[in-house]
């Protein structure tokens, strides 16, 4: 029997509120404003820290986009994997993805982007995920590409 992603009793969260933006789980409802965002950021996706090494983002359909968003809904629905949609007021600025690291056990490997007009946004995202999952999340230790702006004092 293969290890639980997350354990059974775990509530998996709905969202998160960050510095400017908030955090949904992403589904077929977001599918235009999703398609929109990455198509028109996929060379600023690529530089972005833990994106070297992806074959995404790659040219899709809106049609193909929905289908890779419907098979988002259903990790998120059968446990084994979470992706949510960044999102500021109602456009879509960027995902999460929350999948099991490959070397096993309950490492979660993590990545984000964000739309290349919000490239700003890139390091406080990173920085309240990482801390969402710290404080949050059951995994014993996660992989998550570093941002090279360190988090402002803002004491």
């Amino acid at each position: 029997m293969s290890q639980l992603f997350v354990p059974e009793g775990f509530a998996v969260p709905t969202g998160l509120d960050g510095p400017g933006f908030r955090l949904e789980p992403l589904g077929p409802v977001h599918n235009e404003r999703d398609h929109e965002a990455w198509t028109s950021s996929i060379g600023h996706i690529r530089s972005t820290p833990g994106w070297a090494e992806s074959s995404w983002p790659r040219p899709m359909t809106l049609a193909e986009n929905m289908r890779d968003l419907e098979a988002h809904a259903r990790d998120f629905a059968s446990r084994s994997g979470f992706t949510y949609s960044v999102l500021e007021g109602e456009e879509v600025i960027g995902c999460v993805y929350i999948y099991p690291d490959k070397s096993g056990g309950s490492k979660a490997k993590v990545q984000s982007w964000v739309r290349m007009s919000r490239a700003e946004l890139d390091a406080p995202l990173w920085h309240a995920v990482s801390t969402w999952l710290e404080e949050s999340w059951p995994f014993a230790s996660f992989v998550y590409a570093e941002r090279a702006d360190p988090p402002r004092d803002i004491t």
